[in-house]
Formats: C-alpha cells, sequence, structure tokens
C-alpha cells in the first residue's frame, strides 16, 4: 500500500510526470554551499547526496541532504538539491519550500524557476505561475525561458486557456525551432481543445525532429486515441514503451485500449507492470478494479476501488483541481464504494475543469439523489445544449423538472477664483492644487507669491520649506524656518520643521537645538524625538540612539516610525537579520495607505543583495497604491534589479506620467531609464522635466548626457556651452564638454576640459574624470600621482581612495595595491567590495592573510558572489580544497553568468577528480566567445579534459 501521507507523488498525476522527465535538468554541479562557515561534515553529507541523486537513489539523497541541513540550515546548495529530489520524489509541496528557501537565500533565480513551477503545478497553484515575479521570464536565461513556458503551456492547457498555452509554446519554439519538445507540448493542447488535426501535425512534426522520442511516440498514440484509431494507436504506444518501458503515460494508455478491445490479459499484463514501476499510481488501481469487475471478482474490484480513494483522498483537492483524469476517477471510484458525498465531490470539480461530458449525468443522478432539483436541472440542461441527442439526459432532465412542479460613475476653479480677486489665500490654494497635478514650479511661484502678499500665510510657508528640502536648497528653507518660529515661537512643530531645514543645510548642531526646543515646547510630540534619534544614529551615537527609540517604543509599542529608525540602527551595527525584522513589523502593522514601510523594506532588500525579495515587496506595496510616484520608481528600481528590462519600462512610463512636469522626479526617472538602456524614454522624461522647469541644472546636464549617447554630439556641446555660460563657477558645464571631446576622441581636449572644471569646483568626481583621462598616456603614473596628492589632503575621501588602490591593481602594482586598499579599508571598514579588493590583491601576492579578509568581506555582504567567490579562490590557494568547493559552487549558483567564477569552479572540481562537472562549467564559461580575464587559461584546461 502506498504511504499515508499527504504529500502529491507525480506518477499520480498524468502528463505532468512526463513534463518533469522532460523538462527538469538536474546537473550535479549546481549546488553549492551558502555559508562562509560551512561544516566540513555537512559538505561531505551534501557530496554523498549529489552522488545518490545522479545514480536516481532519491531516498538516500533526501536523508543525506536532511543531514547536512541538522548541521547547517542555511545551506544554499543543499536546499537547492533537495527541492529537485523531493519534487522527483514527487513531494512536491516539501519540493517548493526547499526551492524557496534556496531563492531566499540568494540563488539565482534561472537555476530554480522551472522545477519551482513544476511544484506549483503539481498543487494546483496554476496561476500563481502566471501572477508571481519569480516566474517572470524576463532576465532567464533562453533555455531556461524554453522550459518556463512549456510549464506555462501546461499549465495554460489546465486552466482552459488554448490561446495563451498555444502562444507559449509559439515563444518556446522561437526560442529554439530545433527541439522536438515544443511540438509534443503542443499536443496535449490541441487534443484539449478537440483539434485533432493539429495535434496529429504537431506530434508528427516532433518525430520529424526526434524520431526516437518516447514522448513523442506516446504523444501521436494519444491523437490516434482520441481519434478512434485504436489499433494504430496501440501501435505507436508500443513504439514509445519500447524505447521507454517507464513511460506510464503510455502503458496507461495501452491497457485503456486492451481494455476497450476485451484483451483483458494484455490489460492485466499492463495494469502489473504499472504497479511494479510506480506502486502508488491510482489509475494502475483504477484499472485493476474494472479488470475485476470484468472477471467477476466484486470484492477485489471494491479493495482496488478503495486502493484509488486510499491514495487520492489524501491528496488535497487544490493539488489535483486540474487533473481531471484525477477528479474522475476519486469521484467514479467513490461512486462505485457508494460513496455519494465524496462522488460529488470530486465530480464537481471534474465539472468545472472538464465541462461538458457524460460525467454529468452522473453527477446530476447525485443531485437529484440529494434533493437538489434546482442544480440537477441547471448541470442538465447546460449538457444538453452541448449533446442535445442524449436521451438519459434527457430522461433525467424530464424527471428534475417535474419534481420541481414545471409544467414553465481645483485648479480651473482657483485661477477663476483668482480673476476676481488677487488674494493671498487665493494664492495658496492654487499653488497647493499645481503641486498635486505636478506642475511644481509654477506652484512655487503662487506660494512665494502668496507670502510676499501676506508672510503670515503658513501653509503656504511650510509647503515651500518642504520644497525648498526637495529641491536641495535647504539653506532657503532654514531662512523661511527663522521667520515662521518667529512668529510663532511657541509652536513646536515650526521648530521641528527649523531643524530639518538647519539639518539639510548641514548645520548640525543647531539643528539639534531646534529639535530640543520642540520637545521642551511638548513633550508629548515625536517627530522632534525621532529627529534627534536620526542625529544620534548619523553621529554613531548608537546607545543614545536606541535610548531614545526604546522611549518612544514603551510608550508607544506600536509606532512603526520609531520601528524603522531601530532597524536603520540595526543595519548600521551590522545586525541584518535584526533590521529586516524591525522592517517586517513595521510594515505589517502599517494602516492600508501606508507604503513608506513596504518602500523601505524593498530598498533594504536591494541595498543588500536581495532583488527577488525587494520585487515581491514591492509589488504588494503597489497593491496599495498603484499609481504613487515613490512606488512606482521603487517598482522599477526592483524590476531593474531582477533584469526585467520591459516591466522597468512599463513603470518607468507610468512614473512619466503620474509626475508631469515635476523636474525633481522626472531626473530620477530619467536616470532610470538610461540604467534600463531607453534613452528615448530618458529624452522624454527630461524633455517634461525642463517643460516646467527650463532652468533646472539637473535636467540640463543629464539631457546633455543623452543627446550625446544618442549620437547628437552638437546638440549636447551646444547645450553644455550654454551650463558653461550661465554657470561659469561650476563644474558641470566643463566636465560635460570634457565627455564629449572623449567621444570625439579629442583626449587633448578632454584633459583641458577636465582641469578646468576641476580647478573650479575641486571635488572627487572631477578628480576621477580627469584621473581616468590622464591614465593612458604614460600607463596610469600620473593619474596616480594626481589621486594620490588629493587623498593626502582629503583623507576621508573613500570614493578616491578606492580609486587610488584600484589605479595601482590595475598596473600590476600588488604591492603598493595592498598598502592603499589597507588603508582604504581603515577609513570604511563595512565597505565588502573594498576588503573582496583587498583579498583579491593579496591572493595575487600569495599572502595566506587573504582568507581572513576574504571571509570580512563575505561576512559585510553574505550574498555577493564576487566576495564568496573570492574566498573560495583564496582557500583554494591556501590548499583547502573542500571549503574552496563550498565557496565556489555556492558563488557559481548565485551568480551563473559569471564566468570567471565558473573558471574558478571548475579548477577546483578538476582537482578533486569531477571531470565532467569541470567540463560542463569551462565549456559554459566559454560559450559565446566572451572575453573574460581567465579565458585564456579556461580554454588551456578545457583541453586537458577532453
Amino acid at each position: 500500500m502506498p504511504p499515508r501521507s499527504p504529500q502529491m507523488t507525480l506518477k499520480s498525476l498524468p502528463r505532468l510526470a512526463q513534463l518533469c522527465a522532460n523538462l527538469l535538468v538536474c546537473a550535479g554541479a549546481i549546488v553549492p554551499l551558502g555559508s562562509i562557515a560551512a561544516d566540513s561534515k555537512a559538505s561531505k553529507f551534501y557530496e554523498d547526496a549529489l552522488v545518490r541523486f545522479e545514480k536516481k537513489d532519491l531516498d538516500g539523497a533526501v536523508i543525506q541532504l536532511k543531514n547536512a541541513l541538522q548541521i547547517d540550515k542555511n545551506m544554499l546548495p543543499v536546499q537547492v538539491l533537495l527541492g529537485r529530489a523531493l519534487l522527483r520524489k514527487g513531494e512536491v509541496a516539501a519540493a517548493e519550500v526547499a526551492l524557496s528557501e534556496a531563492l531566499r537565500l540568494g540563488v539565482n533565480r534561472a537555476e530554480v524557476v522551472t522545477p519551482l513551477a513544476l511544484s506549483y503545478v503539481a498543487q494546483g497553484k496554476h496561476k500563481l505561475i502566471f501572477e508571481q515575479q519569480q516566474f517572470n521570464l524576463a532576465g532567464l536565461p533562453p533555455a531556461t525561458q524554453y522550459q518556463l513556458l512549456l510549464v506555462r503551456a501546461a499549465a495554460s492547457t489546465d486552466l482552459g486557456d488554448t490561446r495563451n498555452a498555444l502562444r507559449a509554446v509559439e515563444e518556446a519554439r522561437a526560442l529554439d525551432p530545433k527541439l522536438a519538445s515544443s511540438w509534443f507540448a503542443e499536443v496535449p493542447v490541441r487534443i484539449r481543445a478537440n483539434q485533432a488535426r493539429e495535434a496529429g501535425e504537431a506530434a508528427s512534426r516532433g518525430l520529424a525532429i526526434s524520431p526516437d522520442s518516447s514522448d513523442g511516440w506516446y504523444q501521436k498514440g494519444s491523437v490516434l486515441h482520441v481519434t478512434g484509431k485504436l489499433k494504430e494507436a496501440l501501435e505507436a504506444y508500443d513504439r514509445s514503451l519500447k524505447l521507454n518501458g517507464e513511460n506510464i503515460e503510455a502503458r496507461v494508455s495501452r491497457a485503456g485500449i486492451y481494455l476497450d478491445l476485451d484483451q483483458l490479459a494484455d490489460a492485466q499484463k499492463d495494469a502489473n507492470e504499472i504497479q511494479v514501476v510506480a506502486p502508488d499510481e491510482p489509475r494502475a488501481a483504477y484499472l485493476q478494479a474494472l479488470l475485476a469487475e470484468k472477471g467477476g471478482k466484486p470484492e477485489l474490484a471494491r479493495v482496488k476501488l478503495k486502493e484509488v480513494t486510499g491514495l487520492l483522498d489524501l491528496v488535497p483537492l487544490e493539488f489535483i483541481r486540474y487533473r481531471p483524469q484525477l477528479l474522475m476517477l476519486n469521484g467514479l471510484a467513490h461512486f462505485g464504494l457508494n460513496e455519494r458525498e465524496k462522488a460529488k465531490q470530486y465530480l464537481e470539480f471534474f465539472q468545472k475543469v472538464q465541462g461538458n461530458t457524460p460525467t454529468t449525468k452522473l453527477l446530476a443522478q447525485l443531485y437529484l439523489d440529494d434533493k437538489n432539483v434546482d442544480r440537477a436541472v441547471e448541470v442538465l440542461e447546460t449538457y444538453l445544449k452541448s449533446l442535445p441527442g442524449d436521451g438519459q439526459a434527457m430522461t433525467l432532465l424530464g424527471s428534475a423538472l417535474m419534481s420541481r412542479g414545471q409544467h414553465a460613475k481645483a485648479t480651473l476653479l482657483m485661477q477663476k477664483a483668482l480673476q476676481t480677486r488677487d488674494s493671498p489665500e487665493f494664492h495658496t490654494v492654487l499653488g497647493l492644487s499645481l503641486l498635486k497635478s505636478g506642475q511644481t514650479g509654477n506652484a512655487i511661484a503662487e506660494l512665494e507669491g502668496a507670502l510676499k502678499r501676506d508672510p503670515k500665510q503658513t501653509q503656504a510657508a511650510t509647503t515651500l520649506i518642504n520644497l525648498y528640502l526637495g529641491a536641495g536648497q535647504a539653506v532657503k528653507a532654514a531662512a523661511l524656518g527663522e521667520i515662521l518660529v518667529k512668529q510663532q515661537p511657541r509652536n513646536a512643530s515650526f521648530f521641528n520643521l527649523l531643524g530639518m531645514a538647519r539639518g539639510n543645510a548641514g548645520n548640525v548642531a543647531d539643528s539639534k537645538i531646534a529639535f530640543e526646543q520642540a520637545v521642551k515646547l511638548d513633550d508629548t510630540f515625536v517627530a522632534p524625538k525621532l529627529n534627534l534619534a536620526r542625529i544620534d544614529i548619523a553621529t554613531k551615537a548608537y546607545d543614545a540612539a536606541a535610548l531614545r527609540l526604546a522611549s518612544i517604543l514603551k510608550t508607544d509599542e506600536k509606532n512603526t516610525e520609531a520601528m524603522v529608525e531601530m532597524a536603520i540602527l540595526s543595519e548600521r551595527k551590522g545586525q541584518l537579520p535584526e533590521s529586516q525584522r524591525w522592517l517586517e513589523k513595521a510594515n505589517d502593522l502599517s494602516g492600508p495607505k501606508e507604503i513608506r514601510w513596504g518602500l523601505a523594506l524593498s530598498d533594504f532588500h536591494l541595498r543588500n543583495g536581495r532583488p527577488a525579495p525587494a520585487l515581491e515587496t514591492i509589488k504588494k506595496v503597489s497593491g496599495r497604491a498603484p499609481d504613487d510616484l515613490n512606488v512606482l520608481l521603487a517598482y522599477a528600481k526592483a524590476q531593474l534589479a531582477n533584469r526585467d528590462a520591459v516591466g522597468a519600462k512599463s513603470s518607468l512610463a507610468a512614473a512619466t506620467r503620474v509626475a508631469e512636469f515635476n523636474a525633481g522626479p522626472q531626473v530620477q526617472i530619467a536616470l532610470l531609464q538610461i540604467r534600463n538602456g531607453n534613452l528615448p524614454g530618458a529624452n522624454y522624461s527630461l524633455e517634461k522635466a525642463l517643460s516646467g522647469q527650463p532652468d533646472y541644472l539637473p535636467a540640463q546636464a543629464l539631457m546633455t548626457d543623452v543627446e550625446l549617447s544618442q549620437g547628437e554630439p552638437a546638440k549636447a556641446e551646444k547645450r553644455a556651452k550654454d551650463i558653461v555660460t550661465k554657470h561659469p563657477k561650476k563644474a558641470v558645464g566643463y566636465s560635460l564638454l570634457g565627455d564629449i571631446a572623449v567621444a570625439r576622441g579629442q583626449t587633448s581636449s578632454a584633459l583641458e576640459s577636465y582641469r578646468k572644471a576641476h580647478q573650479t569646483e575641486p571635488s572627487t568626481e572631477t578628480l576621477l574624470r580627469l584621473s581616468r583621462t590622464m591614465t593612458p598616456q604614460d600607463g596610469g603614473k600620473a593619474a596616480i600621482q594626481l589621486i594620490d596628492a588629493w587623498t593626502k589632503s582629503h583623507p576621508k575621501d573613500i570614493a578616491a581612495k578606492r580609486a587610488l588602490a584600484d589605479s595601482y591593481a590595475r598596473i600590476g602594482n600588488f604591492k603598493q595595491a595592498k598598502v592603499a586598499y589597507e588603508d582604504l579599508a581603515k577609513v570604511a571598514p563595512d565597505d565588502s567590495s573594498a576588503l573582496n579588493n583587498l583579498a583579491s590583491v593579496l591572493i595575487q601576492l600569495k599572502d595566506p592573510g587573504a582568507i581572513k579578509v576574504a571571509e570580512q568581506a563575505v561576512a559585510k555582504n553574505p550574498n555577493n558572489a564576487n566576495a564568496i567567490d573570492t574566498l573560495g579562490w583564496a582557500l583554494y590557494g591556501e590548499g583547502q580544497t573542500d571549503r574552496a568547493l563550498q565557496m565556489l559552487r555556492d558563488a557559481r549558483l548565485r551568480e551563473p553568468e559569471n564566468p570567471d567564477i565558473r573558471y574558478h569552479l571548475a579548477v577546483v572540481l578538476a582537482k578533486t577528480g569531477r571531470v565532467t562537472e569541470a567540463r560542463e562549467e569551462l565549456e559554459s564559461a566559454l560559450k559565446g566567445a566572451r572575453s573574460f580575464e581567465n579565458a585564456g587559461d579556461a580554454t588551456a584546461l578545457l583541453k586537458t579534459l577532453k
């Protein structure tokens, strides 16, 4: 008897098992380890499980993987392989848990998206495959897109959506027309849509490509079967089984034909063989029941029907809601056992999925037995519209009708108001309405006009302060705040606003005084207390900040503002799980219209290298405020991080519309459009920004960049010269002229412009532009001297120190690079990138300290594939091969498109004797003849493994 467990077995799902066999690619080299301190014993459990998995010992593999997780539950590769093994075993809910955990731990989505989608289909979660971002095709490799499209096709077929099913098949075929599987996937779609001719053509096309495909011959047989060509169908099923004797679908179908032809011995032989190959296959038990009934053995038939219901009743109905054959099978089995309520439950699900079939009559009879006459009439009338000649259905409907006794859907307003009277109040309201419509420039003019007419227009003043702060005009905001507190010296909110303005102007000490005055005026006013905590965090007075925030939460345990500051404090202290917990708590407690904390949580995930959770979070936030500008911008950032260029383009187009002519947001949108490679979109956003605020310098500068990128250097040069004319004491115009000269290949002119920019407004940005242009001239020596002199006079300039260290590394001066990176690490001890680069330099110097530094880099950014790769390579260099393999497997799984990581992994795999895996990694790294740092070494190594 099958195990009494609610887990669904793949073999119980017609076509799903075959779909898994065709799509589920389980390469042994793809399951790395995720903890930098992974236990060697756990690693050995994993390696043993991998061998067992390759030998199809799924039970043994699962045991070893669970042993590994007992030691370290965060082992990324273990979760991936466990999910695949569980899926092959048929434990689909558990497979989903393991694969989802792998995603949470940082696995590259392409590695698990197909098996995860299969686990969803096996649980009846078809719609989620089309709704959840994790199943988006964008950003996936073509081969993975192909596999996922075929899963989508199967899911759409189950949902009765033939159009989208065929579209998915066609999209897959366009990705790789040389594969037969898209043709075979089309067959069940066509059969479900009653398109037998097209189904037959698809099967033939597939077999022409792959004539020795067992699945292909099964599909060919299924078309012949449904068209009544039983002899030809038997021949096709025979060929399928000769090619693969474990093709359950072909064997079940062949047994069915044998039953129809009364070839009971042949049917019995197939039924017995199915139970040997798949003992938990309910269709085999049902076949046995039919055979027992035909053989005059009612008790054996009852036992076999009990076996059917025993197998299927333990499976949640939602798992098989789109599996009509199983729904009907269990309904008929329960009916045969006289278990009418259970039979009705399954047959109702079957009716919803399959529509009108002869089984409708059985369901109608059950309704009549329950005296649910109206429902019986409804299903029968619907059935007879499709099959008007069914006499049995007409008889049932007649009986039912007799039983029932039937024998028959502001701006304009204020502009008009101002035409009648020039009132300060009107100007204030008009300014606010213009602001809401996105016309920020005009809004500021109206609000400033209102204050000029009446300095006591406090609403205009407070709105202007916030607008000035948003536009980076903190000095103007602070001056207006000083006027407000002089007018109302007892108003705590005005002191809080003044404190914010002073802080943004860089006057932290006076900012703190203003906040303290606000608290003194009103001790219940939480905002200035939070602002004081923010100052504490910014000045690294972490204990003082924690005390302030704890005090706020003690008074109000649901204060989400304080929770978010606690999250910021925790993140600054390196306590990422605690930070995430605070953000999630704040988001959970927020009201239905509150979006800030969801935005903060999404940004947290992005900041810490977790694009998938960031996208999932912002998707939920979008449900609250789909047209909010900040939500749209955050959505686009998450989509870009997930490589969904199409989705990001759509979100940014919506954001451009919502931002109207507000220059600041439109520049943000344009920057994101550029990241997405959409220069026309960036151009459009900047045009809107300049329409609302023609002299807005950030928009003018960025538009110059866009014009240059679009191949219009003359227009860009004219705009840059205009900027220089209007802002001769700012570096930006000269820098843009330098960029234009670089694009034209005019190095001397570029150097002249960059020097002028640096002389006019010395900054890190102007320094780096100038140094980058100087580098090729003398091998980088003059540039290094320039940056070195700058860092001596600006000892806290992290970007300049990084550029200095990178420059030394670039020219191969690893000793000086080591000194420079160590100096950088002192200034930026939490900078994972700096630590990673230092570790890489130490590896070049064969310094054993590389491991310790690389471990620090991973600890600072545990999801960064490059840092994990560096640690693995450092370990390998010191002879710690087992642990090196753990790290490099992890890095490869997080960033499979990185050829250098694949090369490093291949080196260690080859060293440990896993030649096949090493060869696969090298071939993938070298695929497409891409140039990368280790390409030559990779090619040489591959030749030795052939």
